[in-house]
């Protein structure tokens, strides 16, 4: 198909007109301006010669690639993170300028490579880029001539590059924290234009900030907010360009609901300038978690005879915020965070990052259909192609740019400041983004104050808050919050960011489920336990959520959403944290997080989820678990109840529960009265395999990127899945397509595993002592490998010709599947396209608009303190109630001065008792709580991660007093995290200088009381 057929085509398809970048020429409105899709027609070489860069270097026996394609993919989750291939990378593309191309400048834009890139057109050097994250570009003009045209890109990826111009080593090239997949790892754009032309948002490469739309004066109620976009314009032309400034906003559906004008300026040849435009409009949709909902707004440049002369097309949202009071406040209703902290490589077995739109969508769309609002990218700032998927999806998004750990100083630090500058300038006009991280740990207060400079500069309006890991009581940063330890604020919000850090194997469910991996707390647990764990964890930020006083929680997110290629703790030689494995396929606790996660504040909806599978071998004896957010759950085991479960939180136990074949069954019952159930069937023995398949909206596309993923289940004879079944696969891949394949625990050569490993009977080579199967490939890219647990997915990858395929799986015993696929093929001329792969996706927006009630629902009142008094240390005695975690009062050591008061402006009705002691990982406090006199709650504060709650005897009083009784004692109650430094230094402020026995240490004290009137939650 042409180009302008295929243009038509996309403007009759409504939603298919509207861009999906930030910056590419207008697809709604016809200027000079043209974007190309520039991924197709590379063709890669490891190893370095400087003859390479020449236009008559031969480049045919080298390896044909569509971008993005990183040199070692074929490593990933092969091999130890910290071991991926390192060296020099040669890529190199031919193509030819259409005739019709405008008579001004040429840009190309590299979304971003690993780790630097020299880039030479038609043997002339353009420029370089070495930071190893950001998108960059380069003119191309003067370089490019007619005819034939080669781009030739040498990549250096090694683990040690150091700055050119000053020597020093990046912060986030770290082994740890930022998998080297080397390379072009990400997509490529050719822009050409006009004399007269929009910038492009590369700062450091071009100099340029590009367009720039936001949205204030918002009128939720209304619908109505004053639309503002700003453009920054170049004229490149031999002649002054008196030019104006329009814009026209486009719905979703692609209809036009707004045109303005804006300013009108006259350019003299080479300068360049700042246009904007604004006007209030109406009927908007807003932004919203689960709720994608996109505008795209085009930027017209128009001469002094009313002709368009440059069109930019802006994909955004708009949506309002608030970070104070201790919450995200979004289109005017409070949202408790709850999501993941995910690496910004987001990688997959054997292909790494290589992956099309259309499976970032599959992927990140796994986040929300868990109940996840926010991803937190670790490190680095992701790919602009994940940015972009979580604007569709309704997915709130954290952005580092650049960090391993720590603080450093100099030029290290310089480079974390140049590096969130490119990425705040690249990624503003994103409405996901709400939160720009300056640190992956605490940073000074003069550093923070650098990093909100650039916040302010370069995106003042934009809605967004910058922060940083930590930061409790910092003057400078909008938000902070520690690691997994739970902060309540009620100023700006606290939320932790890597919580619940256990790991295990998708093929490790039980201890009574093959291959038997024995439980190990120590970042090696199964699957059943894990599930269990997170359940329990989550209620501690549930307990501590808004609506319980005037201090809150602002929520959390679970390290890992995906297993990742990076450093582990576990058996194997990859991080497995993750709530679905490295080919996305869904561990336990991705159900259990749905259940606990649904609802704006408050737990909503109606679910249930019992974890695990009901097939047993005959005499099993086994807990069972479920989760739900209903206030009691029953089991019927073959329509018989085995009673009701021991709630803890979210999580009911069933203990001990006898195995038959059939039906196990939880019905959970719900505060309005409703039941959900979730029902278990016995699987028969295997009989057969089958293939499902999954691709994206356009289909399986012969682009030279596009992947499918196969589903292949063991299944009984009644198309169950068998989920003990561990059968081997052999797949057979006809057709023009390249087999990618899957993951699975061992290794593709069937080496036994290590004589250190612990062999627990009828085990089939697994073990539960860490670090033993490190050396294992994990079988990526066999065609040999096993289900697990009844599953496992492929990748297929397609080539770039059409034609159709074919995929047969066998297995010993079992009735073979095929399916068979046709790809489609793409329209591309002398190495360009018009055919951008995100134009396809479309948002969602399943959940629907923000809620137009209070989501926060009162459940306590705090009881306002005004003198308080203590038995020792009196001048610290206010730091247990100043709303500042990071001072602490403690007592003196001595028994009789072991106590603090707190004395109220009047007597007031309190029930509730909410402290951070100081130590509360590991230490237990005895204590006496009275009011005015009467013990209202006497006994041992449990072990925690931030804060406990006592319930206590409810009751009118002046005065409640907290005494020690006895001593306290330190003992770990959560397993040895080895992230969190030793257990006195980590368990708390003051932890190590605080001594255990006879000292009452208290971090925060909220002291509570019943609502009474829920309209009114001060009464």
């Amino acid at each position: 198909m042409k180009w302008h057929g295929l243009l038509g085509c996309l403007l009759l398809a409504g939603t298919a007109a509207v861009a999906a970048l930030a910056q590419r020429a207008s697809v709604g409105v016809a200027s000079p301006r043209q974007s190309f899709e520039f991924s197709r027609g590379w063709r890669m070489h490891v190893g370095d010669d400087a003859t390479f860069s020449a236009p008559s270097a031969g480049d045919a026996g080298w390896q044909p690639v569509t971008l993005p394609h990183a040199f070692n993919e074929d490593q990933a989750f092969a091999v130890d993170g910290h071991n991926h291939a390192e060296g020099i990378i040669w890529y190199r593309k031919h193509f030819r300028l259409p005739s019709e191309a405008p008579k001004g400048r040429a840009f190309l834009e590299f979304q971003g490579v690993r780790q630097a890139a020299d880039v030479w057109v038609n043997g002339e050097k353009v420029g370089f880029s070495e930071n190893g994250v950001m998108a960059f570009g380069f003119d191309i003009t003067k370089a490019l001539k007619p005819g034939d045209n080669v781009v030739a890109v040498r990549i250096d990826n090694h683990w040690d590059y150091k700055e050119r111009a000053t020597g020093s080593k990046y912060q986030w090239e770290d082994r740890n924290f930022y998998a080297n997949f080397g390379g072009i790892n990400k997509p490529v754009r050719l822009h050409l234009t006009g004399p007269v032309y929009q910038t492009l948002p590369l700062w450091s490469s071009l100099g340029t900030s590009g367009p720039y739309v936001w949205a204030d004066g918002f009128d939720i109620p209304a619908a109505s907010a004053v639309v503002h976009a700003e453009t920054q314009v170049r004229n490149d032309g031999a002649a002054p360009a008196t030019i104006s400034y329009d814009v026209i906003v486009r719905d979703l559906a692609g209809k036009v609901v707004a045109s303005f004008a804006g300013d009108r300026q006259t350019l003299a040849p080479g300068a360049q300038a700042t246009l904007s435009a604004q006007q209030r409009l109406t009927g908007l949709h807003f932004w919203s978690w689960g709720y994608g909902y996109l505008y795209t707004v085009t930027g017209e440049l128009k001469d002094g005879a009313g002709k368009v002369i440059d069109a930019v097309d802006t994909r955004t949202g708009f949506r309002e915020t608030r970070f104070d009071q201790g919450v995200l406040t979004l289109n005017g209703q409070v949202l408790h965070l709850k999501g993941y902290a995910q690496r910004s490589t987001n990688e997959w077995a054997g292909v790494g990052p290589d992956v099309p739109p259309w499976v970032s969508d599959f992927s990140n769309g796994l986040i929300t259909g868990s109940n996840g609002n926010l991803v937190r990218w670790m490190h680095v700032a992701p790919p602009k192609q994940d940015v972009e998927s979580a604007d569709r999806l309704g997915l709130i998004q954290a952005m580092p740019a650049g960090d391993s750990e720590g603080d450093p100083t100099g030029r290290r630090w310089e480079q974390r400041v140049a590096l969130m500058q490119d990425a705040v300038i690249y990624n503003r006009n994103n409405p996901s983004i709400l939160f720009y991280e300056s640190g992956n740990k605490g940073i000074t207060e003069a550093h923070m104050a650098d990093m909100l400079a650039v916040r302010n500069r370069w995106d003042p309006h934009g809605g967004r808050a910058i922060g940083s890991r930590e930061m409790l009581g910092s003057k400078t940063a909008d938000y902070g919050g520690e690691m997994l330890y739970i902060n309540k604020s009620a100023g700006k919000p606290l939320w932790q960011m890597e919580y619940s850090r256990d790991e295990a194997a998708r093929a490790y469910q039980d201890d009574w489920t093959p291959p038997f991996h024995k439980d190990s707390p120590d970042y090696n647990r199964n699957v059943e336990t894990m599930a269990v764990e997170d359940a329990r964890r989550w209620w501690d930020y549930y307990e501590q959520r808004p609506g319980g006083g005037d201090r809150a929680n602002a929520g959390g997110v679970k390290i890992g959403f995906t297993d990742s290629n990076s450093h582990f703790r576990g058996d194997n030689n990859y991080r497995r944290s993750g709530v679905v494995d490295a080919v996305r396929l869904k561990k336990d606790p991705w159900y259990v997080h749905q259940a606990m996660w649904d609802g704006w504040v408050e737990s909503g909806g109606h679910h249930v989820h019992t974890i695990g599978h009901w097939t047993y071998p005959a005499g099993t004896v086994k807990s069972v678990y479920v989760v739900s957010n209903g206030e009691s759950v029953e089991l019927f085991l073959n329509g018989a109840s085995l009673g009701k479960g021991e709630r803890e939180g979210f999580l009911f136990t069933f203990k001990d529960v006898h195995f038959a074949a059939g039906t196990l069954k939880a019905v959970a019952t719900f505060k309005d009265g409703k039941t959900a159930d979730d029902v278990l069937t016995t699987a028969g023995a295997p009989a057969a395999l089958r293939l499902t398949s999954h691709t994206g909206p356009r289909g399986f596309v012969a682009d030279g990127a596009d992947l499918m993923l196969v589903d292949v289940e063991v299944v009984d004879a009644k198309g169950r899945r068998v989920p003990t079944a561990f059968d081997p696969i052999d797949f057979t891949l006809d057709g023009p397509a390249e087999w990618r394949g899957g993951i699975a625990q061992g290794d593709s050569s069937g080496k036994p595993r290590s004589d250190r490993a612990v062999m627990l009977p009828t085990t089939a080579g697994t073990t539960s002592t860490a670090g033993t199967a490190r050396d294992e490939d994990n079988h990526i890219l066999a065609r040999y490998l096993p289900v697990e647990l009844g599953i496992n997915r492929v990748l297929v990858r397609s080539a770039t010709k059409a034609g159709t395929i074919r995929l047969t799986a066998q297995a010993a015993g079992l009735k073979p599947a095929t399916l068979s696929v046709t790809t489609r093929a793409v329209a591309e001329k002398d190495g360009l396209s018009r055919d951008f792969p995100e134009d396809a996706q479309p948002s969602d927006l399943s959940r629907g608009p923000t809620p137009s009630v209070s989501t926060v629902v009162p459940r306590l009142r705090t009881v306002p303190v005004a003198e308080i008094i203590a038995g020792s240390n009196m001048a610290d005695a206010t730091k247990s109630h100043d709303d500042d975690e990071a001072s602490t009062w403690s007592s003196d050591g001595k028994p009789d001065t072991a106590w603090i008061e707190y004395r109220f402006a009047r007597p007031a009705t309190v029930s509730t008792l909410q402290l951070r002691l100081t130590g509360w990982r590991i230490r237990s406090y005895p204590i006496r709580v009275t009011l005015d006199d009467r013990v209202v709650y006497e006994g041992v504060t449990p072990k925690s991660l931030g804060y406990v709650t006592l319930p206590l005897k409810a009751g009118m009083g002046s005065r409640l007093r907290i005494a020690l009784t006895g001593p306290t004692a330190d003992r770990d109650a959560f397993g040895n995290i080895v992230e969190v430094k030793n257990d006195k230094v980590a368990a708390s402020v003051g932890a190590d200088t605080v001594p255990a026995g006879w000292r009452l240490s208290i971090v925060e004290a909220d002291i509570a009381g019943p609502v009474t009137n829920p309209s009114d939650p001060g009464k």
